[in-house]
């Protein structure tokens, strides 16, 4: 590998979780008979995210990329990169170096489309990264600038259409041009001699597979706007993973709309080739996360875990639609019968962490008990943090999780 640039960051990456690698662990309630954790666990299933990448690997009608925010993990990107994964969308040069501990041919897409100078110096001479996205002509300049070798590179511009209803996370509020100035990019990255492409996201867990179709359909139109043929057509993540009260089509569906939208909005002369990022669809559901009882005020009817809104379920506090199922174990079972309504808060001394809606759990349920809440693959790791001194959790490798 090649050394740092000068100047660049030097943060060194922790080193990976302990991850077990014994077959004994069906699940969550098998670790906890066995193990009797103290500290939130991870149980991670390498089957069920490897059988969601072969169902995109196979189903999806161009190349697939992995969104690295969702979950940047090791034990998620060496499993990714043995199943067949080696392009990897990226936001910032250390995902890159994530990747490539376990991944060391991985290629990029950096469709962040804000960059600083030297993290695009150190993607382009450090990791040999040719894809850069950009919804500004400033940045494709300055892209340029660092880079060098315009005929090598290809400029994603990130184009955004009107808010719609059916995703959990609007991504139109922070990056995106209007189709009129995205036409406006594609003939000024021609004018520069660099490949031109798209690529859009529709929003996060978007539920209506239509929503590509509008999407792919503006694509062709501003592509001719701009009188420019397109190198690629990325048609971003969004593919959307079952949560409590949330249901969607089976991705085949997306899959087959994606592919017929193309055919019809660029007609037979010529359909881009086209990629997908997904993120959330692909990594949500190997996951469950593990909490203990800490504490239980039964006249308050207050939980209080070892796990929660600084820690692995910081998106459930922040997005009422993605909210994951849970269930009461003890003695490596779990508890049935009456239950009741409980607020529940994580370990830290922020009045802040607490679970917005209210779980309903086990009556008797009592302090060394274990919550488990599944799926939270996406974005359970990715966005702890270490207030309080709380934060990581140890990952093991189970057969099945808990699911909505």
């Amino acid at each position: 590998m090649k050394q740092m640039l000068v100047g660049a960051k030097t943060s060194v990456l922790l080193p990976p979780v302990s991850a077990s690698q014994s077959s004994s662990y069906g699940d969550a309630m098998d670790v906890a008979a066995q193990r009797s954790p103290d500290e939130p666990v991870h149980c991670f299933s390498p089957a069920i995210l490897t059988s969601t990448l072969n169902t995109f690997l196979t189903g999806f009608p161009g190349e697939v990329s992995y969104a690295v925010k969702s979950n940047d993990g090791p034990h998620v990107l060496a499993t990714l990169a043995a199943g067949g994964l080696d392009v990897f969308d990226v936001a910032s040069v250390e995902e890159m170096m994530a990747v490539r501990a376990v991944a060391p041919e991985a290629r990029f897409h950096y469709h962040n489309p804000v960059k600083g100078r030297n993290e695009i110096a150190i993607a382009a001479a450090q990791y040999g990264c040719v894809r850069f996205a950009a919804d500004d002509e400033q940045e494709i300049n300055k892209i340029v600038a660092v880079a060098g070798n315009a005929q090598e590179l290809e400029i994603a511009i990130r184009f955004v259409l009107p808010k719609h209803g059916s995703s959990a996370h609007d991504f139109s509020s922070k990056f995106g041009a209007g189709p009129e100035l995205a036409a406006h990019l594609l003939r000024h990255v021609v004018s520069l001699g660099c490949k031109p492409l798209l690529t859009f996201h529709p929003g996060s867990q978007c539920g209506d597979p239509a929503i590509w179709t509008t999407y792919i359909h503006a694509a062709a139109d501003i592509a001719r706007a701009a009188g420019v043929r397109l190198a690629a057509l990325n048609v971003g993540g969004g593919f959307p993973s079952r949560y409590v009260g949330l249901s969607a089509p089976d991705l085949s569906v997306y899959f087959e709309t994606i592919a017929l939208a193309a055919a019809e909005a660029f007609g037979a002369d010529f359909v881009p080739p086209l990629e997908c990022e997904p993120g959330r669809g692909l990594v949500a559901n190997c996951t469950s996360v593990l909490a203990r009882v800490k504490l239980v005020k039964s006249t308050r009817r207050e939980v209080f875990m070892n796990d929660g809104i600084y820690g692995s379920l910081m998106e459930v506090s922040q997005v009422a639609l993605l909210q994951p199922n849970y269930r009461v174990i003890r003695d490596g079972k779990v508890l049935t019968g009456a239950t009741v309504t409980c607020t529940a808060y994580g370990p830290t001394c922020d009045p802040l962490d607490v679970l917005p809606n209210k779980l309903d759990l086990a009556a008797d349920i009592a302090e060394g008990d274990y919550i488990e809440f599944g799926p939270l693959g996406a974005y359970g790791t990715a966005t702890s943090t270490r207030f309080n001194g709380y934060g990581p959790a140890e990952i093991i490798e189970v057969e099945r999780v808990l699911s909505a």
